[in-house]
């Protein structure tokens, strides 16, 4: 009798698991079934705002104590000039020291160090009239231009809306397409992509003019330029 009962129970329970696992392959057959995949994506051509330099000094000398006395003097000085322009941040980037050694007797000739000055702004004029000033000792390494976080931000929601109707526009052609009259979306991904960003173009800086000088050149007009933010929707949807 315990042997019947026991026999009945595994099979009351082999039952229960085989319909549990026929309704479940049934949800997942029902989930991959009439699925399309779906991208669509909205974009914009933004004036780029922020402005980003990069400036350097080089010296030489025989006595390593004596060089850095220089460049830290000329690095004082660099801050002291950026304290009259507020409107810029000023920060003081990398900074190297190394020998230079004879190419036919490769002894120790001399040290030379390297000392670099970032500059950043929204406002390109004044900091345009910065960078003349410091260029009586500095070198400008690179100037480049981009969208500020705050606009960029800005932006990307607005074009997450964008992308998400463009989205449903698509779902709902290929649903027309296909002769359906709705469907259910499961799943979607949005995805801001900043790497597409246009180079600057027509730009009025004149990069050999900032070379080192006795006097401050004057400021120079300049042009920005553009930055594309792209916005990606890309998921899939499920015919009804």
């Amino acid at each position: 009798m315990r042997t019947l009962l026991l026999s009945g129970l595994i099979l009351s329970s082999l039952m229960a698991n085989s319909v549990f696992a026929a309704n479940n392959n049934g949800q997942n057959n029902d989930l991959n079934y009439n699925v399309v995949n779906i991208q669509a994506e909205a974009s914009r051509k933004v004036s780029n705002d922020e402005m980003h330099a990069i400036l350097f000094i080089e010296k030489t000398d025989k006595r390593p104590a004596e060089l850095s006395s220089q460049i830290n003097q000329l690095m004082n000085q660099a801050q002291n000039i950026a304290k009259k322009y507020p409107q810029v941040k000023f920060e003081t980037g990398s900074q190297t020291t190394y020998p230079v050694y004879d190419n036919n007797t490769q002894k120790l000739k001399e040290w030379r160090g390297r000392a670099e000055i970032n500059l950043e702004s929204k406002d390109f004029k004044t900091a345009s009239q910065l960078i003349s000033e410091l260029q009586q000792n500095f070198q400008t390494q690179s100037i480049n231009f981009t969208v500020s976080d705050e606009q960029r931000k800005k932006v990307e929601n607005e074009l997450m809306v964008e992308a998400s109707k463009n989205f449903q526009q698509r779902a709902q052609i290929v649903s027309q397409a296909w002769n359906k009259s709705s469907y259910n979306l499961v799943s979607l991904n949005i995805d801001a992509n900043r790497s597409s960003i246009r180079p600057m173009m027509g730009s009025r800086v004149n990069m050999a003019k900032y070379a080192v000088a006795a006097e401050a050149a004057p400021a120079q007009d300049i042009a920005a330029g553009e930055s594309q933010i792209i916005v990606n929707a890309n998921g899939s949807i499920q015919f009804r």
